[in-house]
């Protein structure tokens, strides 16, 4: 049996470890692309509805003349005394279903081509142009009831309700406001006008119906895409575990680059060090600084830095140079510039060359000096 106080601890680790499996992280770049690759995308139906819909009504009253035109030649031609006195047999009704057939085809055709050109439209600004065949694989969680019933009675499903009873109240609604106005006029023009006039009035208002149908709906659908793009990103929330694992896989675990970085720092001050005892002088702060500079004027268009650091690796330059009796002198001006503004490998730059000069010489004279003696 656990006392008091170790059941609480066991408490707030198992707490601890739920909470650290909560997904409140956003989802990552990886993340994303992986989602985008199995065809999962921020997409709203309503969106894709309203367009196309708008785009047919607007295809249909642009072209109205045009289709009007073909379907009055298709009845024209297909009960005039030509067509009813022929004999039939099957190559007459193939020719005729293929004659009628291109004829209702033409009449449409720019119609379909709209609705197919708007839908291909809104699908690429929704998605970006994506295709790929990952959502069309079988899928066993898609058939269990278990799962099934669960998504019945998700929020999704909900949200889902709640547009369609919107929907439906809004498009009675503007039916209702569109037509109690339009009742009598209609009756008049039954009466009084020819059909021809009253098929125009009866087609302006089914028009400025969906009009008004499509202006809720690109309002319902405008807020169903943002709720979309909301609930993509929540569906694709990661917790810290998750970001912290995906990003040892695409960077690397940390502790191990660390390592890496600490064992190439390692080798690059070894070969540093190898260096100083190459070195015509050590130019020093005295205590802080020391530049180890190399000159060889047959090899050499500048002096060049071999070496340099401060604190414990000055120290060591200079315990080097002591042991390979490597001249050091002390100039703590261009000690610290030479430090701060070169790198080791480079050459001294241009406007440092008659201070390094004047140094390179006393070493010179130093050591020609010790020559003669």
């Amino acid at each position: 049996m656990l006392n008091q106080e170790e059941y609480i601890d066991v408490k707030l680790w198992d707490l601890q470890f739920f909470a650290d499996e909560e997904k409140t992280e956003e989802p990552t770049p990886r993340k994303l692309q992986e989602a985008r690759k199995k065809g999962q995308v921020p997409k709203s139906t309503e969106l894709n509805s309203v367009v196309t819909l708008l785009a047919g009504f607007t295809a249909i009253n642009i072209f109205s003349r045009f289709l009007l035109h073909k379907l009055y030649n298709y009845f024209q031609s297909s009960f005039s005394g030509e067509t009813l006195n022929t004999q039939l047999d099957d190559l007459t009704i193939a020719a005729l279903f293929n004659k009628n057939l291109l004829i209702i085809i033409g009449a449409f055709l720019p119609v379909g081509l709209t609705i197919l050109v708007a839908g291909v439209i809104i699908n690429y600004l929704q998605t970006g142009g994506i295709f790929t065949v990952e959502p069309l694989k079988m899928k066993l969680d898609r058939i269990d009831p278990i799962q099934g019933f669960k998504r019945l009675f998700s929020p999704k499903k909900l949200i889902d309700l709640l547009k369609s009873l919107l929907k439906l109240i809004g498009v009675l609604f503007i039916i209702w406001s569109s037509f109690k106005s339009k009742v009598f006029p209609l009756a008049e023009t039954y009466l009084l006008n020819p059909p021809v006039q009253l098929g125009a009035m009866i087609w302006k208002l089914m028009y400025q119906i969906v009009l008004r149908v499509c202006l809720l709906l690109m309002v319902i659908a405008i807020l169903d895409y943002y709720y979309q793009r909301y609930a993509y990103r929540k569906s694709l929330r990661m917790t810290k575990k998750e970001v912290q694992d995906e990003f040892k896989q695409t960077e690397g675990d940390p502790m191990v680059k660390s390592r890496i970085r600490q064992k190439q720092r390692q080798i690059a001050m070894r070969r540093m060090m190898q260096e100083v005892p190459k070195a015509d002088v050590i130019i020093t702060n005295p205590t802080h600084l020391a530049v180890a500079i190399k000159y060889e004027a047959a090899k050499m268009e500048a002096p060049q830095v071999l070496a340099k650091g401060e604190g414990y690796i000055a120290a060591k330059i200079r315990e080097l140079a002591s042991e390979h009796k490597v001249p050091m002198v002390e100039n703590k001006p261009l000690a610290r510039t030479i430090y701060q503004t070169v790198e080791v490998g480079d050459f001294i730059p241009p406007h440092l060359y008659q201070a390094v000069a004047e140094v390179l010489a006393f070493v010179y004279r130093l050591r020609h000096g010790k020559e003669h003696r």
